[in-house]
């Protein structure tokens, strides 16, 4: 088979070049890095990256870019589970279940389960890029903008799967997220709303609500505890999962990983957005959904897996089609053009080795990130070990920096600490936080697409009901927002 063999090929050009391979490494450890500390995402990271690739032949620069998204993906379910402070947007959706399992004395166990199914989710995206780039590549032309707002529309939906034990406060704090996300330029005319007369504002800072919400909330809610509680010393134990119970987490590892490949096909749906996705599908054909938002496994599984299967998803349209799946593709795709190459079909045919030699270095990164991830958990383990006095002010300090760090602006941490309060007050009354950062990933493009997909069908709402994607979606959202109401409501008429 062409694919197999010049993928093999790929490997033994690898091996003849072991400067290329610790690039891809170090790499891949920094992007464990920049994904453990709050507000340096992937894209940050890549972006930093990218002018000192310049200076490389073109597969050491694009794998060591590579590392770093993959390594920064992966990173951020770190403090997700040992802190709940999700290390990147992707995150957001592994803090729920992962925290919980912390609290419950498993904190090895969910960081092992996250390491693996990154690692193969990952790995089975690469894997679909090599071998269905083509089939593909022709379903994500037929998203536009109406497809690509039914998916919106369904993530929205994934809020009564996030809304813990209150549906009510759920439906409260998502429509909260989408007020948030309507502040800002409008996504047609570019005229300013709801601003309040702060640049700032134009575009609403998400990084800083998230650490607010998350993070600053954690550590205000701990400072004002007593400090002479029993401090949480956490063993971490073995990392890696026993046969017994991962067995039962493969076929939502490998649901999610195809969820994720599918959603990162999608132009402007990236991590985030599979990581909400997958959660709410692994709650859906659970046999016990209560479970999920109280420490469930599968739920930190669902989230990893998906969100890091989405890489190669997001890759696919920047090689094939040269068309970015995210930020982070469309600064690799910036990176390939100035080392001379053109993504699209004749990369493929004229650089053929070039393309399968990268191929084979991504499936490397990662198995590095697999071994770099499961021999740094124990040491990342003994944060918890910290008393609260000093890890909450850390907490918020790492806060604060983050906050900071995306726009060098003073006006975020301000927002941050705002947040951080309002979160503080929601913690205490007991209305979740994962509704508003759903909606505020989904609003604006929801919103953008919708009214995008409205001006191109000349006012008229057919589009809705005449395109079979566009209907399909919106039909599982519909469900996917009533099912838990009925369940709810049978349940209380038992």
């Amino acid at each position: 088979m062409y694919e197999i063999d010049m993928l093999f090929k790929g490997f033994a050009n690898l091996a003849n070049d072991p400067v290329t391979l610790l690039l891809a490494l170090i790499g891949v450890m920094l992007g464990i890095v920049i994904g453990v500390l709050p507000g340096l995402t992937a894209t940050l990271g890549v972006a930093i990256l990218l002018p000192f690739t310049f200076g490389m032949d073109p597969l050491s620069g694009i794998l060591m870019i590579s590392g770093v998204f993959f390594g920064g993906i992966y990173g951020g379910s770190i403090t997700a589970i040992l802190l709940k402070i999700p290390g990147t947007p992707a995150a957001a959706a592994t803090a729920m279940d992962g925290y919980a399992l912390t609290q419950k004395g498993k904190a090895g166990l969910a960081l092992g389960t996250a390491t693996f199914s990154s690692c193969i989710g990952g790995t089975l995206s690469v894997f679909m890029l090599i071998f269905l780039s083509p089939l593909l590549a022709q379903f994500a032309l037929e998203f536009s903008a109406a497809e690509t707002f039914a998916l919106a529309i369904f993530g929205l939906s994934i809020i009564t799967s996030v809304s813990g034990d209150s549906l009510i406060k759920g439906l409260i704090a998502g429509f909260a997220g989408l007020l948030l996300s309507t502040v800002g330029l409008d996504p047609m005319s570019a005229f300013p709303r709801f601003t309040g007369g702060f640049t700032a504002l134009f575009n609403v800072p998400f990084v800083p609500v998230m650490i607010g919400l998350f993070a600053a909330s954690e550590a205000f809610k701990s400072l004002g505890e007593e400090q002479t509680r029993h401090e949480l010393k956490v063993f971490i134990g073995r990392v890696i999962p026993p046969w017994s119970e991962f067995r039962g987490l493969i076929v939502t590892i490998l649901r999610s990983s195809g969820l994720g490949i599918i959603v990162g096909i999608i132009p402007g749906a990236g991590a985030d957005v599979a990581s909400f996705v997958a959660y709410n599908e692994a709650k859906r054909f659970s046999k016990n959904p209560e479970n999920f938002g109280k420490g469930e496994l599968k739920a930190v599984a669902a989230c990893e897996s998906g969100a890091n299967s989405c890489t190669g998803g997001d890759l696919l349209p920047m090689l094939t089609l040269g068309i970015p799946g995210d930020a982070v593709t469309a600064i690799m795709l910036g990176a390939l053009t100035m080392q001379g190459l053109q993504p699209g079909p004749l990369l493929f045919k004229e650089h053929a080795s070039l393309v399968f030699t990268l191929f084979a270095g991504m499936l490397f990164c990662y198995v590095a990130l697999l071994v770099v991830g499961l021999s740094s958990l124990r040491l990342m383990g003994k944060v918890l070990e910290m008393p609260r006095s000093v890890l909450s002010p850390m907490i918020l300090a790492l806060s604060v920096v983050g906050a900071y760090a995306i726009n060098n602006s003073m006006f975020d941490v301000g927002l941050m600490l705002l947040v951080g309060v309002v979160g503080f007050f929601m913690q205490r009354w007991e209305y979740p936080p994962s509704p508003v950062v759903l909606a505020l990933i989904m609003g604006p493009m929801a919103e953008s697409n919708f009214r995008r997909a409205l001006s191109l069908s000349g006012g008229s709402f057919d589009f809705l009901y005449t395109r079979p994607i566009t209907a399909g979606l919106l039909l599982i959202a519909i469900i996917t927002l009533l099912v838990p109401v009925l369940q709810r409501r049978i349940h209380i008429g038992k």
